[in-house]
């Protein structure tokens, strides 16, 4: 059998419809250069069909490992004040003073922060020069004082029982007095009386004023102190008396 010339181009036009037709419906792979040189800058080489990467999950918050506060009214502080009368049967109170207790077991003032009068609403109230840094350098510090003070009177598995407020004595103490540029309800001699080592006692709250409804601390072992030094508001076996009424 004899070859014609055009034998040998028509073999390689065969050839090349069947290596087309093998390729049809598939990508075309890299070369073994190419998937080096790919290994070697990190990069994918093109013509490789990218595969989806996982999203990334977000890890989760650490949770806190020691004693928590309850929120009370948050950023109530930043709100116009209100002639509303707080009440001692609401659960913002509970809360507060569930947070004044945990800050006195644990000794940690912080902890009671949400249930100390704010500071936002403190400087909207006072009629002084920066009432801020009175708030700052007075009556927080001053109240970081007597919670250690009563953190040293009291067992640390002491357990609250109730907190006795004087409702009935009250006072809306009005724009003008106490240096005070806005209203506010205001109660003297809270007792917070609770159970230690099988026996009923308690200490006093020095002052409660109002904001927005509620009751906070704003002084607690006392309201004025000749030195520098955290105090315990009439400490006394059994519950006490609450009161007396004035003040502001």
């Amino acid at each position: 059998m004899r070859w014609s010339r055009s034998a040998p181009l028509a073999a390689a036009v065969m050839a090349a419809v069947v290596l087309a037709g093998c390729g049809a419906g598939s990508s075309p792979q890299p070369s073994s250069a190419t998937q080096a040189s790919a290994a070697a800058t990190g990069r994918q080489p093109t013509g490789w069909a990218s595969s989806p990467r996982a999203s990334a999950v977000p890890a989760p918050a650490p949770r806190p490992t020691g004693p928590v506060a309850l929120p009370v009214a948050p950023g109530a502080g930043a709100l116009p004040q209100t002639r509303a009368l707080p009440s001692t049967n609401s659960a913002v109170f509970h809360d507060a003073m569930q947070d004044l207790w945990l800050a006195v077991t644990t000794g940690n003032a912080r902890l009671a922060l949400p249930a100390f009068f704010p500071r936002a609403a403190y400087q909207k109230l006072k009629a002084i020069y920066d009432p801020g840094a009175d708030w700052d350098d007075r009556l927080w510090y001053d109240f970081t004082l007597d919670v250690g003070a009563a953190h040293r009177a009291v067992d640390p598995d002491a357990q609250l029982v109730r907190v006795i407020v004087a409702s009935d004595d009250a006072a809306w103490v009005y724009p003008g007095v106490c240096a005070n540029s806005i209203g506010y309800w205001h109660v003297d001699g809270a007792r917070v009386v609770y159970r230690q080592h099988g026996q009923e006692r308690s200490f006093g709250i020095a002052s409660l004023i109002s904001w927005r409804g509620e009751w906070y601390v704003v002084h607690f072992g006392a309201v004025l102190r000749g030195v520098v030094t955290g105090i315990v508001d009439d400490p006394e076996i059994g519950p006490g008396i609450a009161g007396p009424a004035g003040g502001c």
